[in-house]
Parts: structure tokens; C-alpha cells; sequence
């Protein structure tokens, strides 16, 4: 009787200090998608990581997760919806991208997996970068920081933002008709999730407005049903995605928002 082949996780989950320096320790080049609890892991890339893992092969290449929260070395990520893929190779930091941006991912893996190989068969010298921290004004709903002009950090070059049906407009069947209207004003949506939050993510996630009157009703408001989430970006040659979503969205502030966009 023949046996089994032991499948092979395609990503690990580094969710402690040892196995993330074990990670670093690993021989070859490790792509380390750094996700929020409250969005989770960037699941429309993983086929393409799992077509570059047939195609780069197992030796040197390798896949992983890593929650910003559980991680000390990523606090700099935390509350942060943008994904971020973070590439690590002789212990050492050697690429970033972020964006949900598939072909520049692909290319990405191919041109460091190659100059990975050349390092550990020919010696030659190893390129480190080092990732810019990234403005603590950035915030979760659509204040993400494009990054793409800086020569040290490879980015997409195209923003994401993330937004959030909230669970009164889910409950009353409003979701198809938002996400048309998203579509209909120039966005792709890149992932779309439908989820209950917890209150330690909504507080996370609102922590700006943690001085606000209206926090604690915010944070109930937003746990009492499921939510949609949605990772959204912007066709390359038209506005910024950050700049289109606040224009779409108007002013966060409802007595302004009332005075300027009354028919809204």
C-alpha cells in the first residue's frame, strides 16, 4: 500500500519571535505577506504564489504570513490596510511591495529569487534596502502613502485603500448597489470580504477617532452584524485611488458633509 505524500504548506505562519527568525535563517528568498487581523492575508495572490512555487521550486523559495500585531519586529505595519510583502533573503531585507499588484509581485519574485541564486553560487554581493517607516497620519480607511518614486523600496506604484460596507447597510441590502456604485466611479476592487468585526479590531481600526464622543457607539455600531471589506485601487493613468475615494467619500465630518453635499 503506497503512501501518502505529506502536502507541503505553501505559506508559513510566523506568529512567534523563534519562528520568524527561523524564517530568517532559511536558505533562499521568503516573501512574507504582513496582513491586519481585522482584513487578514491578501488571498487573491496566493495563485499566483503558488504558480511561482512550481516554477522557482521548493529549495529556495519560500512562501509566509506574518500578523503585524503578533510581531514586535513589524510594529511599524501595524494598522496599516495596505498589503505588504515583505522579501527577506540571507536574514536580510531586500525588496518591498506594496499593492495587491500581481504582475509587478511576479516580477518581483523573479528578479530577486535570480539574484538570490547568483549571491549563494557565484558570491556575489547581496543587495539590502531598508523600508522606510511609514507616517504615523496614515490611516486604515483611505489615508495609505504611495510610495512608488522611491528608488530603495520596491512598490507597486499604485495604492490600494480599504473600505468598509458597514453592517446597517448590509443588513438592508444595500451591498450590491454600493459596490456598483464603486465600480461605476472608476474603482476595481481587489478583494471583497463579508465578515463580522470583532470590537478589538473596530478599535484598532478607529483609533483615530478614540478621543471622539462617539467612539464607543461607532465601535458597537460597527461589531453588531457582519460587515463587507473591500480592498480597492484605481486603473494605472487616472486619479489616485486615496485622492478618488475621499472625493467619493466627501468630508468625514457629518455637519460638513450635510452643508456641502446636502443631496448626498
Amino acid at each position: 500500500m503506497g503512501s501518502k505524500k505529506k502536502e507541503i504548506a505553501l505559506q508559513v505562519n510566523i506568529s512567534t519571535q523563534e519562528l520568524w527568525e527561523e524564517m530568517l535563517s532559511s536558505k533562499g528568498l521568503t516573501v512574507v505577506d504582513v496582513y491586519q487581523g481585522w482584513c487578514g492575508p491578501c488571498k487573491p495572490m496566493v495563485s499566483l504564489f503558488q504558480k511561482m512555487r512550481i516554477e522557482g521550486g521548493l529549495d529556495l523559495l519560500h512562501f509566509a504570513l506574518a500578523e503585524a500585531d503578533c510581531l514586535d519586529v513589524l510594529e511599524k505595519y501595524r494598522g496599516k490596510c495596505e498589503p505588504t510583502f515583505l522579501f527577506y533573503a540571507g536574514g536580510e531585507l531586500v525588496a518591498v511591495v506594496r499593492g495587491a499588484n500581481a504582475p509587478l509581485l511576479q516580477k518581483t519574485i523573479r528578479e530577486q529569487l535570480e539574484a538570490e541564486k547568483k549571491v549563494l553560487a557565484e558570491g556575489c554581493e547581496r543587495k539590502v534596502i531598508r523600508d522606510e517607516p511609514l507616517s504615523d497620519e496614515d490611516g486604515c480607511l483611505s489615508h495609505d502613502k504611495d510610495i512608488g518614486d522611491d528608488e530603495d523600496v520596491a512598490s507597486s506604484g499604485k495604492t490600494c485603500t480599504l473600505a468598509i460596507i458597514k453592517p446597517d447597510a448590509v443588513v438592508h441590502g444595500k451591498t450590491d448597489e454600493i459596490i456598483m456604485k464603486i465600480h461605476e466611479a472608476g474603482f476595481d476592487i481587489l478583494a471583497n470580504e463579508e465578515r463580522t468585526m470583532t470590537e478589538a479590531e473596530m478599535r484598532l481600526f478607529y483609533q483615530h477617532k478614540a478621543g471622539e464622543e462617539a467612539f464607543e457607539k461607532l465601535v458597537h455600531h460597527m461589531c453588531s452584524g457582519p460587515s463587507h471589506l473591500l480592498i480597492l485601487t484605481r486603473p494605472e493613468g487616472t486619479e489616485d485611488v486615496i485622492a478618488a475615494w475621499r472625493t467619493l467619500m466627501g468630508p468625514c465630518d457629518p455637519d460638513v458633509a450635510r452643508r456641502e453635499q446636502p443631496d448626498r
